[in-house]
This record gives C-alpha cells, structure tokens and sequence, in this order.
C-alpha cells in the first residue's frame, strides 16, 4: 500500500512542477521598463473571465496542489 501511495506521489509532483513551469508569469518583463502594463493586449481572452487559458491553468494548478498535499499526509501518516 506504501509503494502503491509513494508512485502516486511522485506523479503528482512532477504534473505539480510540469504545471507551474507552464504558466506565463505576470511580470511584464521588458515591457515594464517602456511603462507598457501587463494587459497591454486586450483581447477576448483577457477580458472573458470565464474559461480562458490561464484560468484552467490556475485551477489546475490547486487541485494538483490539493493532491499533493493529500498524497503528502497520506505517506505521513502510513509511514508512523
């Protein structure tokens, strides 16, 4: 049951690291140093709140997040 919660494990992280590798930062980057904002290209995306791209990307990211942290307490607890 240990082995079984320990290759869960390391799925989990490395689709946790895989994750957040993909996610665009929210620095403008050089842009920043122009004055230009971070939401210079206003598109339909940006403005869609809904189901865009980095939204998924975000929840994603919490429920992976979430099964990282229940994987975690799970082989805390197996392994006292």
């Amino acid at each position: 049951m240990n082995t079984v919660f320990i290759i869960l494990h390391i799925i989990v992280t490395v689709a946790l690291i895989f994750i957040v590798l993909c996610q665009e930062g929210k620095d403008p980057g050089m842009r920043g140093i122009q004055g230009a904002s971070s939401d210079m290209g206003d598109s339909f995306f940006k403005k869609a709140g809904g189901t865009t791209k980095e939204k998924m990307q975000i929840q994603l990211t919490a429920t992976v997040s979430i099964l990282f942290l229940i994987t975690t307490l799970v082989l805390v607890v197996l392994s006292a």
